[in-house]
């Protein structure tokens, strides 16, 4: 009988869709919600935990109360033990390091985890490399290398470990950003310690890396060849990103460096804008959609950009996705596949296979498209 613990960050991702960047902080919160924002985080971790329900047998499941986790246990087919109280839809980073703290003592198997960056950091803080641990992403900001691909893997990677398939283990990095510094479109990134995770390199990510300052020249390519392709009819969402920041700054317009923009005729539509917002300026036009790749991971979707939701992308349709990256960034992948995480497995599903990604101008690659 081996013995998973599980704890859920009830409110993470919830900034996502509507824009906010991050949902971190009670304020952040309240403008979250006041822009009809829903969490997220407890279906994503059903979708981690059903490959664990066949299992169930030889598997000790413990957890916290309501949304921190039982919930999800029971809406899986799956029940758990569970610990501790938690004021309903109140919860704090206290809970998270309160759950944690209990589950250390109680000498679990494995730690699930489902959040973000700011999840990660309240684990780490807790346990550090006393608890092997495993995050299920549903966080806006995910920088951190202690992340499944996907929730669903998230619960295959659990699974392989705890039946003994996977052994290995490393200690991987927990970043995060200042989010207040974030929404002003400065990136800074921090180093905040190390969990132990099991080794399974398909399904882990590896940490965000960074470019250097020689692509400057091979970037005014990539954008040069998107803004050859603008026409008067066509609505081109820009995704966040510095790849894509080059298009607008080769266009004179403002840009969301982390956020998502709208650009009509070479000019701006809208900046910064939510999934609502991004619906309702496509409906009934052409769209096309500009995403460009998140270094070292390979993430052209579900990543920092939880605005471009699953019902965008089939608005936009994926045959007028256009990817960016430098042949630089591609090469850092080490022949690992572009990844999708758009919460809709049946989606994933149809935007896999092969996609031509734009390296410069009037030069392309053919990539392969995954998720696992």
């Amino acid at each position: 009988m081996k013995t998973l613990g599980l704890i859920i960050n009830p409110v993470a991702g919830i900034g996502g869709k509507v824009g906010l960047k991050g949902s971190d902080g009670s304020e952040v919160l309240r403008m979250a919600r006041k822009l009809g924002a829903t969490p997220e985080a407890t279906q994503k971790s059903i979708q981690a935990l059903q490959p664990l329900a066949k299992m169930k047998d030889q598997l000790q499941l413990i957890t916290y109360p309501h949304a921190m986790g039982e919930d999800a246990c029971r809406a899986a087919g799956l029940a758990p033990q569970v610990l501790g109280s938690i004021r309903r839809k109140r919860t704090t980073p206290k809970d998270t390091e309160r759950a944690a703290k209990q589950l250390l003592e109680k000498q679990i198997d494995l730690l699930l985890f489902a959040g973000g960056d700011g999840t990660a950091r309240d684990i780490c803080k807790t346990v550090g490399n006393q608890l092997i641990s495993l995050g299920i992403p549903a966080g806006v900001k995910i920088h951190s290398a202690v992340y499944a691909v996907t929730p669903r893997e998230a619960g295959e990677v659990a699974k392989m470990f705890l039946q003994g398939h996977l052994t290995s283990l490393r200690e991987a990095e927990v970043m995060d950003i200042d989010e207040d510094a974030y929404r002003q479109g400065i990136l800074s990134a921090k180093l905040y310690g190390y969990l132990c995770v099991p080794v399974e390199n398909h399904y882990v990510q590896q940490m965000k890396a960074g470019g250097t300052l020689a692509e400057a020249q091979v970037l005014a390519g990539i954008a040069s060849d998107v803004i050859s392709s603008m026409n008067e009819s066509n609505v081109f969402i820009i995704g966040p990103g510095t790849t894509t920041r080059t298009i607008m700054e080769k266009l004179g317009l403002e840009n969301t460096l982390l956020g998502v923009d709208v650009v009509c005729n070479k000019d701006l539509v809208a900046q910064d804008v939510s999934e609502r917002q991004l619906t309702q300026l496509i409906t009934g036009r052409q769209a096309k959609l500009v995403l460009s790749v998140i270094g070292g991971q390979g993430y052209i979707l579900g990543r920092g950009n939880q605005q471009v939701s699953s019902k965008v992308v089939r608005q936009v349709k994926k045959e007028n996705i256009v990817v960016v990256a430098t042949k630089e960034k591609l090469a850092s992948l080490k022949g690992r596949p572009l990844l999708v995480d758009t919460g809709d497995e049946n989606l994933n599903e149809e935007l896999t296979g092969y996609i031509r990604v734009t390296t410069g101008f009037q030069d392309y690659v053919i990539y392969k498209v995954g998720h696992h």
